[in-house]
């Protein structure tokens, strides 16, 4: 099996799917566009969701955190049982478990029930993104059709991110809160009508026996790590944050012992020997750390530095995911001539020069300026992510395609949480200590504001308008300094990703 991202002699006879199989991608675009959507859209509810079940702090961080929590732990255990047990069949039971517990959310009385429906959200949502793709590697067996196919599938991972924002805002404009979690269900019943009779069913031929110790292992290395990198972003360096990293640490090289020494691991070690996976994995990571961390400070400028609604925020960042988009889907063609040591790093240049030009507009400009450097910014991503995407599934065998898939989704979550943690802890932190309080400020609103921007702005409004203004301009400026420094660093992780592309994704074209 090769694992180039050319077409090789063997690839191109490979049967080419019909019709059945391009309904059978719109089918599992489904799952992929609620998934993303669902990524974005709860922090919309949040204020509402505070105001009808009165969470305390830690239930409300709760709230948001437990989700990605849970997903993150059993992605690559639910990859594993999709390619034993059918991934068609997983996918089913993830998508009916999602429905229905999406209903309950709904109408969750109190914030520990919604706790309690978040995790297991998360529990059945692992089931759903290695499912709808790993599928498409058994749908499209020719890879010119299975770039194309995992291009819309990034394609609709994008188009769901950007919804978000605007289904988001729509819905609390005219619904309840729990309205963000019943488009689940219309979205959910049509796929568990049509996937049996237009998606196949796959699975490992040949699987090895269930390890309820490789499993528990996966999740111990998984939620520490997650959970530490949250408390990253919330506290700061602290000794508990510390201490899940290192017993997540600790599972992990645990984990990883028992793969190699056993005779059918529950997730192949060896795959990370192949310079086209292991590259494409952390392409995929630093890719999303760009893309997370550069939403996270321009959803707060253009909200509270230029004054839009959360819609209005949501719509300005469309034309960077339509880019995101046709990038994915016009690098299907370059990617069969041109080899992806080659195509990744150049797309990569272009978010670059995105964050570049956020970082050296020194002046605010409107609106426009930021919409430029996201367009900019997403053609990149689009196309980086479409290449290791597939480059991850076709340098595993086919038999392995789910837990191969669920390595990806893991990248993606742990991509969104260091975006957040990593990009959005350092501009917080150069806003704290840039921000200098002007005088007559009183002491309550001073702490709010050294806390956030939007601390920053609450207070400005409540005070008299001279003092008020003299805040704001000073948190504004300060927030602009953070960005500027944080786009820097943002601009040095997409040149890290080119460059390892460069060197890793050279040893595709030898296999």
């Amino acid at each position: 099996m090769t694992a180039s991202i050319q077409t090789t002699g063997a690839e191109v006879e490979a049967p080419r799917a019909g019709a059945r199989g391009w309904w059978a991608l719109i089918v599992l675009m489904l799952p992929v566009l609620l998934v993303s959507v669902d990524n974005t859209v709860l922090s919309f509810a949040l204020p509402e969701i505070a105001i009808a079940l009165e969470p305390t702090g830690a239930e409300q961080l709760w709230i948001i955190d437990v989700y990605p929590l849970v997903l993150a732990g059993l992605l690559v255990t639910m990859g594993t049982l999709g390619d034993r047990f059918g991934r068609r069949k997983t996918l089913l039971i993830g998508a009916t478990g999602f429905a229905a517990v999406s209903v309950l959310a709904a109408f969750a009385p109190t914030a520990g029930a919604l706790i309690a429906a978040r995790a297991l959200l998360g529990f059945f949502g692992a089931m759903l993104m290695p499912s709808t793709l790993s599928l498409l590697r058994s749908i499209f067996r020719n890879r010119d059709q299975r770039r194309f196919a995992i291009a819309v599938w990034a394609s609709a991972f994008s188009a769901g991110s950007a919804l978000g924002p605007i289904v988001g805002g729509f819905l609390l404009e005219h619904f309840a809160w729990g309205s963000v979690f019943l488009i689940a269900v219309p979205v959910l019943i049509p796929l568990l009508i049509a996937a049996p009779l237009l998606v196949p069913e796959s699975r490992d031929p040949n699987p090895g026996r269930i390890d309820p110790i490789s499993i528990v292992l996966s999740m111990a290395t998984m939620i520490p790590v997650v959970y530490a990198i949250k408390s990253l972003a919330v506290d700061g360096p602290t000794w508990s944050a510390g201490a899940w990293a290192s017993l997540g640490i600790l599972m992990g090289a645990l984990f990883v012992r028992r793969q190699l020494r056993a005779q059918t691991p529950m997730l192949d070690m060896q795959l990370f020997r192949r310079g086209s996976f292991s590259g494409a994995i952390l392409v995929n990571l630093l890719s999303v750390v760009a893309l997370v961390g550069f939403l996270y400070f321009v959803s707060q400028h253009l909200q509270l530095v230029l004054g839009l609604s959360p819609m209005q925020a949501g719509f300005a960042l469309v034309p960077g995911m339509v880019a995101m988009i046709v990038a994915g889907l016009t690098v299907v063609p370059v990617s069969r001539r041109v080899p992806p040591h080659v195509v990744v790093p150049a797309a990569l240049v272009f978010s670059v020069l995105g964050y570049l030009m956020v970082a050296f507009s020194t002046e605010d400009h409107g609106v426009l300026p930021l919409v430029i450097a996201f367009i900019v910014l997403g053609v990149g991503i689009g196309a980086a992510e479409t290449i290791s995407n597939e480059l991850i599934l076709s340098s595993a065998p086919a038999e392995k395609a789910g837990a191969a898939s669920a390595v990806s989704e893991t990248a993606y979550e742990l991509g969104a949480v260091l975006g957040t943690a990593v990009l959005g802890g350092l501009i917080t932190a150069f806003y704290r200590g840039s921000l200098v309080i002007p005088d007559g400020i009183p002491a309550g609103a001073a702490d709010a504001a050294r806390e956030t921007l939007a601390g920053a702005y609450t207070e400005a409004h409540r005070l008299p308008a001279e003092l008020g203004d003299a805040l704001w301009d000073a948190a504004a400026s300060a927030f602009g300094s953070g960005v500027t420094v944080t786009s820097l660093i943002g601009a040095g992780l997409v040149v890290a990703a080119g460059v390892i592309a460069a060197v890793t994704l050279r040893a595709s074209r030898r296999h």
